[in-house]
C-alpha cells in the first residue's frame, strides 16, 4: 500500500480510484501499480516520473539505446526474467540496470551480491524492459537455459530420441511453458503465422507479421530442445508424435486474454527435422466491416449493391495471402440477419460467423465442394459462400445455384478483376451462362499501412516516382520512418486495395463474343473501373501506405 499512500498524497488518484484497482489487482493477480494503468487512473509516463522523484531515481527511455553485448553476460537469463530488470551499462565497477518497479529493491540486492560490483537502478518501461530482454536474451531465454544449462551443444542431434523419450520431454513444464511463450509473444505481436523451420545447427522461428516474415529472437540453444518443441506442437494438435515421415494437420485451440486463439497446424518432414506452419486465427481480428478493410466510399456502395442482390455469382479474385476469404466474411456480415439463411462449403472453416451455417470440406470422405454446394441448395439458403471455385464442377454448381434464384459469393485465381470471366469460360464454363450469371468481380491486394505514430510527410522528387503516378507539384507523400508501435519497421496493419468490374450489357456481350481480357478492362474503365494501381496511388496519396508498398503489391 505504500504505492497507494504515495499517489493518494499527490492527489494524482482519489481512494475510489485505488480501490478499482485493487479489485482488478486480486481478480487479474497483478501489481497496484499496473491495475491502475489498465483502469486509466493514472498514465505508466505520470507513474514513473513519480516513482524517479520520490525514489531519486532517473527516469530513462530505453528506445534507442545500444547495448554492450559483454554487459549482458554478467546477468543469467534466469535472474533477468525473474526479476524483470535489464543490464544496460558497466562502467568503472558500477552496473547500471533499468526495473520498472523500484519497489522490490531486492532484485538489486541480488544483482550485487551475483556480479559483485556496484549497482545504480533507472527506473523505464515495462514495455521497453520487456522488449529489450527478449531482443537480447530470447524468447523464453530462462526456460531454455534452465533445460540446457545453458550450454549451446553443436553435436547434439534433435531427431535421435525416441517416441517415449519425446512424449516424456514434451510434458515436461519447461517446455510447455516454452511453446506456450512462442504462441503467445505471436499473437502479441499480430503474426498471421508462427514459422519452425529446422536446419543443421539450428532452429529457426519467424513469424509472419503484416505479410513479412520477422525472426523470432531465440536463444542459439534452442536447437537442442527441437524435438521436444516440435512434440510439444503436436500433442497439442492431437497428431502422432511417432510419425515423422508423412506431412499432418492438425488443430489447436487456445484462450489468450480472455480471445478465443485457433491454430491450425501444418508438419512437413524436413531434412533435417520437421518443419511446422501454424495459422493463427484470431476471431477478434478478422470480423472487420467492409470500410475498415480499406475500401473507399465510391467502392463500398457498388459492392455494397452486389452482395445486397437476390442472385448472381460475385467473385473476388487475387493469389493466396491477400485477403480474399476476410472479405468474404466482412461481406457475409454486411448481410446476415434473421430473415436471411446463409450457408457456406469452407476448407477449411477458419472463423465462426454467427447467423451462418458453415460447413467443413472433407476429401478423405468425398467431401467436396461441388457435393456440399449440390447439398446445401436443398436446404433453402438464401445466400451460398463457396470457399474458392478451383474445378468445373465446383463453377457449374455455383452457376446453377446463381440461375436458381441465389446469391454465390466465392473467390478465384486470377491477377486482376477482368480475367474472372475468362477464367471461368477456361474451366469449361458456356459463355452466356457467365454473362448471364457473374454479376461482379473484384481483384484485391494487401498493401501494409503506414505507422500513424512515425510516418513523417516528405515532397518527393518528381523524377523518381514511377511514371504512371499522378502526381501534383508540391504535394507532399509520406514515408516510413519506425518507431517501438511497430516495431522499427514504419508499417504497423495493413489495408486492402481494390479493383471492382461490375457486369454491364455491353460487357456481357464482349463475354459472349471470348474477346480477349484486355477488351473487357477497356470496357469497364468506361464504366469506371479503377485499376488496383489506381487505387494503390489514392491510398498513398492520403498517408495510408507508401509508394513503395504500392509498387511491390501491383502490377503496371
Amino acid at each position: 500500500m505504500r504505492l497507494a499512500n504515495i499517489l493518494i498524497k499527490k492527489g494524482l488518484v482519489n481512494q475510489e480510484q485505488i480501490d478499482r484497482a485493487l479489485e482488478l489487482k486480486a481478480t487479474k493477480n497483478i501489481r497496484l501499480d499496473q491495475a491502475l494503468i489498465e483502469t486509466g487512473a493514472i498514465t505508466e509516463k505520470e507513474l514513473l516520473t513519480l516513482l524517479g522523484e520520490h525514489f531519486n531515481m532517473p527516469v530513462v527511455s530505453l528506445t534507442q539505446v545500444n547495448i554492450d553485448p559483454e554487459v549482458i553476460k554478467l546477468l543469467p537469463p534466469k535472474l533477468v526474467y525473474r526479476q524483470h530488470v535489464m543490464p544496460l551499462y558497466y562502467r568503472n565497477g558500477l552496473l547500471e540496470v533499468a526495473v520498472s518497479n523500484p519497489f522490490e529493491s531486492y532484485a538489486l540486492d541480488d544483482i550485487q551480491m551475483l556480479t559483485h560490483q556496484r549497482v545504480r537502478a533507472v527506473l523505464a518501461s515495462e514495455e521497453d524492459i520487456d522488449r529489450l530482454i527478449k531482443e537480447h536474451y530470447g524468447l523464453g531465454g530462462d526456460t531454455i537455459t534452465e533445460l540446457t544449462g545453458g550450454v549451446i551443444d553443436l553435436n547434439a542431434n534433435p531427431e535421435t530420441s525416441n517416441s517415449e523419450d519425446l512424449m516424456e520431454m514434451a510434458q515436461e513444464a519447461s517446455v510447455i511453458k516454452l511453446v506456450n511463450e512462442i504462441i503467445v509473444e505471436a499473437v502479441n505481436e499480430r503474426a498471421s503465422d508462427i514459422h519452425v523451420e529446422p536446419y543443421e545447427e539450428e532452429l529457426s522461428i519467424r513469424y509472419r507479421i503484416d505479410g513479412v516474415l520477422h525472426p523470432a529472437s531465440v536463444p542459439p540453444q534452442i536447437h537442442q530442445l527441437q524435438a521436444a518443441i516440435i512434440s510439444r506442437i503436436k500433442i497439442l494438435a492431437n497428431l502422432n508424435i511417432a510419425e515423422r515421415r508423412l506431412p499432418q494437420d492438425g488443430r489447436i485451440k487456445f484462450q489468450i486474454g480472455g480471445r478465443q486463439i485457433d491454430v491450425r497446424v501444418s508438419v512437413i518432414p524436413m531434412i533435417f527435422g520437421e518443419g511446422i506452419v501454424m495459422r493463427i486465427l484470431d476471431k477478434a481480428n478478422v470480423l472487420f466491416t467492409l470500410p475498415q478493410l480499406g475500401m473507399d466510399a465510391e467502392t463500398f456502395t457498388h459492392f455494397k449493391e452486389l452482395i445486397e442482390r437476390p442472385h448472381g455469382i460475385i467473385l473476388v479474385t487475387g493469389p493466396t495471402g491477400s485477403g480474399k476469404t476476410t472479405t468474404l466474411y466482412a461481406s457475409l456480415n454486411a448481410i446476415v440477419g434473421d430473415d436471411i439463411k446463409v450457408l457456406t462449403v469452407e476448407d477449411p472453416v477458419e472463423y465462426n460467423l454467427r447467423g451462418v451455417n458453415q460447413i467443413p470440406v472433407d476429401h478423405q470422405i468425398g467431401m467436396t465442394f461441388e457435393r456440399g454446394l449440390r447439398s446445401i441448395l436443398r436446404h433453402d439458403p438464401d445466400v451460398v459462400m463457396i470457399g474458392e471455385i478451383r474445378d468445373l464442377e465446383t463453377a457449374q454448381a455455383a452457376v446453377q445455384a446463381s440461375l436458381t434464384g441465389h446469391l454465390v459469393l466465392s473467390t478465384l485465381h486470377t491477377n486482376d478483376a477482368c480475367s474472372a470471366p475468362m477464367r471461368l469460360m477456361d474451366m469449361g464454363i458456356e459463355p452466356y451462362l457467365v454473362s448471364s450469371t457473374l454479376i461482379g468481380s473484384m481483384a484485391q491486394r494487401l498493401v501494409r499501412k503506414l505507422c500513424n505514430d512515425c510516418k513523417e510527410p516528405y515532397e518527393p522528387n518528381p523524377e523518381k516516382l514511377p511514371a504512371d503516378f499522378p502526381y501534383t507539384p508540391g504535394e507532399n507523400l509520406y514515408r516510413a520512418v519506425g518507431c517501438d508501435n511497430c516495431r522499427q519497421s514504419g508499417y504497423r496493419g495493413r489495408s486492402g486495395v481494390y479493383e471492382l468490374m461490375l457486369m454491364t450489357d455491353e460487357i456481357a456481350g464482349l463475354i459472349n463474343h471470348r474477346v480477349p481480357t484486355y477488351e473487357i478492362v477497356a470496357a469497364a474503365r468506361k464504366n469506371g473501373l479503377r485499376l488496383l494501381r489506381e487505387d494503390g496511388w489514392l491510398k498513398a496519396r492520403h498517408g495510408i501506405t507508401d509508394i513503395s508498398e504500392v509498387v511491390k503489391n501491383t502490377a503496371v
